[in-house]
C-alpha cells in the first residue's frame, strides 16, 4: 500500500514540476517542523498546559469510573437482598453511570474533545508565527516550494543542504547554537 502512496507523489511531483527543464528551474526546500517546534520556548509551556489539563481530565474519569465499579460491587454484594424492582433499578443507575463516564470521557478526549480543541486553540498563533517565518526565508532565499519533512508528504531522499529548519528558527529570533543541538 506504501509502494501506491510513493507512486502517486512521484506522478504528483512530475505533474507539478512539469518538463525536466522546469525542475532544474526550481528551488525546493524542507523545514522539520518536530525539531523547529522542540527549539521553540513557548512549545514547552504549551505542551505542559496541555499535559496538566490530559492529567487532571484523566484523573476524573478515573475517579468517576472507580464510583460506578463501586456502585457495582455494592450491587454485587447485595443482588439477592434486593426486591427485583431494586435489581433493576439498580442496575439501570449503573448503567447510567457508565454511559455518564463514557461520555465524559469521550468529551474530554474524544476527536472533538476539549483536549484536542485546547491544543489546537493553543498551539494556533505558535503556528502562524512558524509560518510567516518560513514564507519569509522561503521569500527571502528564493524558495518555490518547501515542504514539511514530518508531514503526509513522504521523502525518499533529502539533502541537508536543502534544511531550512535552522533558518526558520533563526527568523523566529531562535539563537540555533545556544539552544542545542544546531545544524540540524
Amino acid at each position: 500500500m506504501k509502494i501506491i502512496w510513493y507512486v502517486i507523489a512521484l506522478a504528483l511531483i512530475g505533474l507539478l514540476f512539469g518538463s525536466t527543464s522546469a525542475v532544474a528551474q526550481q528551488k525546493i526546500g524542507f523545514v522539520d517542523s518536530d525539531y523547529i517546534l522542540k527549539k521553540l520556548p513557548e512549545y514547552q509551556t504549551i505542551q505542559n498546559q496541555v499535559d496538566r489539563l490530559m492529567t487532571d481530565w484523566q484523573k476524573e474519569v478515573k475517579d468517576r469510573r472507580e464510583e460506578v465499579d463501586k456502585l457495582f460491587d455494592e450491587y454485587q454484594a447485595r443482588e439477592l437482598l434486593y426486591t427485583n424492582e431494586e435489581r433493576k433499578r439498580k442496575r439501570d443507575d449503573i448503567m447510567k453511570s457508565e454511559e455518564d463516564v463514557d461520555r465524559l470521557r469521550d468529551r474530554y478526549f474524544g476527536p472533538e474533545g476539549e483536549l484536542f480543541q485546547q491544543q489546537n486553540q493553543l498551539m494556533r498563533p505558535l503556528q502562524e508565527r512558524i509560518l510567516e517565518a518560513i514564507e519569509e526565508v522561503a521569500t527571502t532565499e528564493g524558495y518555490d516550494y518547501v515542504f514539511d519533512k514530518n508531514g503526509d508528504f513522504v521523502f525518499l531522499f533529502t539533502r541537508d543542504q536543502y534544511n531550512l529548519s535552522d533558518r526558520v528558527l533563526e527568523e523566529l529570533g531562535i539563537d540555533v547554537e545556544s539552544a542545542g543541538q544546531g545544524g540540524r
